[in-house]
């Protein structure tokens, strides 16, 4: 295979053609004849070990194994010598391709070589922005003893066991009912239920529905008008005012578990020692503030950078991730149980997410170069052992990490993230800023 000046030109186009500021497209030829001898090259070897009905292995006449695998044997020596050249000249071009060439044969004069086009995307230049004017407010959260009871009593909650009990319902009963929807004095579809529960206070049914059960009294049968929002997904009902007859069944109220022995055992306390309890929950509660509090910082780290650094983004790398992020959520629907075959997952609607997350991998990826924060071992280690720390056995955790190379990529890039992010703290204009409990940590407390 032969590529020459004159190959790599067309009608005084030069090789490296801007089409776009980031398109290219380069102008290539292959001597047909270097193509023919490596398709007969193929088929030789094949015909060493072709089978074919009434012949025996290396048998067949080679007429007949040109015909039924000649047609492949080009395609596949055509696509290689197209690979091969297209490398060739990138390497010698020093061209950085973003995405995959799109391949467009050429009909020309000559009929003694194989013409062709390869258009691509390159990778823009990426020129840092100074980042010494830009501010940023540091979240600050200092977990004292309040926190930690709210903490305690969050986890109560999700402890929470019901017993029987003989009044009217209340707000945070959970209640056993039955109901009868109309609508114009017929039962509308999904208007009607047996021994269906409902926890009153949840958000579980419409407002105005767990209204009329509360204070309802045990066996008390109620009749009352609803009227359905106007965005009502059930089209049929939306706006519309109908009459509900509900019989009140059973009546259980919560019961929070005390703080005691078995509290502290249902935490995983195996001699139930509650000051031990209160510690775990403490070191857990400070693991947790600290990472929800970085998260922010790491947030508007990333803002910061894509404000300073506009990047032009090769549409290629932008179809790619897209793509692969409708894949990702399509496997989290089969992780959750749900079938994803008829579920249309377009890759459209991942575009301005994809565009963040190219135009950050390019940002960081010259900011780790430029700087070099790169990840250092001892980095590594020590958020390795900060994810162990959480699990029963920690040795056994970091043994799981260090025995495949792979499986440290999670951390190596933690560490890459954190490392500009304590980066760009170092170099802007940071003001701390006070941050609630019950605000960093959203509906939980």
């Amino acid at each position: 295979m032969q590529t020459n000046q004159e190959s790599n030109t067309t009608a005084g186009t030069p090789a490296d053609t801007p089409i776009s500021s980031l398109e290219r497209r380069l102008e290539m030829s292959i001597p047909l004849a270097d193509i023919d001898q490596d398709v007969d090259k193929r088929l030789k070897h094949l015909a060493r070990t072709v089978k074919m009905p009434g012949f025996r292995p290396g048998k067949v006449p080679f007429k007949m194994v040109i015909q039924q695998y000649g047609s492949q044997a080009r395609s596949e020596a055509i696509g290689e010598a197209v690979d091969k050249t297209f490398g060739e000249m990138v390497r010698e071009q020093k061209l950085h391709i973003a995405g995959y060439p799109r391949i467009e044969p050429k009909i020309g004069e000559d009929t003694t070589k194989l013409e062709f086009s390869a258009v691509f995307e390159v990778y823009p230049e990426i020129k840092l922005g100074d980042v010494s004017g830009e501010e940023l407010e540091k979240p600050v959260l200092n977990v004292s003893d309040a926190e930690l009871e709210k903490t305690i009593d969050v986890l109560r909650k999700q402890r929470t066991t019901f017993v029987k009990a003989e009044r009217p319902a209340a707000d945070g009963d959970r209640v056993v009912v039955d109901f009868t929807g109309r609508k114009d004095g017929e039962v509308f579809q999904g208007g009607q239920g047996n021994d269906f529960a409902i926890s009153l206070g949840s958000g579980q049914m419409l407002p105005d529905f767990e209204k009329a059960i509360n204070g309802m009294a045990l066996n008390e049968t109620k009749t009352f008008d609803l009227t359905f929002p106007d965005e009502y997904h059930a089209k049929e009902l939306a706006g519309q005012t109908v009459q509900f007859e509900v019989t009140l069944k059973q009546v259980e109220e919560p019961r929070l578990p005390e703080v005691d022995a078995e509290f502290a055992k249902s935490l995983g306390i195996a001699d139930g020692d509650i000051g031990k309890m209160r510690e775990e929950v403490m070191e857990n509660l400070q693991r947790e503030v600290k990472r929800r509090l970085q998260s922010r910082l790491k947030n508007q780290v990333m803002d910061k950078l894509l404000s300073v650094n506009p990047v032009e983004l090769p549409k290629s790398l932008v179809e790619i991730e897209s793509r692969q992020m409708a894949e990702a959520a399509l496997r989290d629907l089969e992780a959750r149980g749900m079938s994803s075959k008829n579920v249309p997952v377009d890759p459209h609607w991942f575009t301005e997410q994809a565009k963040r997350r190219v135009s950050l991998g390019l940002i960081l990826s010259e900011l780790v170069k430029e700087k070099q924060l790169f990840a250092k071992p001892e980095q590594v280690r020590a958020v390795v052992d900060e994810f162990a720390a959480t699990y029963e056995d920690p040795a056994e955790v970091v043994r799981w990490y260090y025995s495949q190379p792979q499986r440290l990529s999670e951390a190596e890039a933690l560490v890459v993230e954190n490392n500009v992010v304590e980066w760009v703290v170092a170099n802007a204009k940071v003001v701390d800023k006070s941050t609630s409990f019950d605000e960093l940590m959203g509906n939980g407390a």
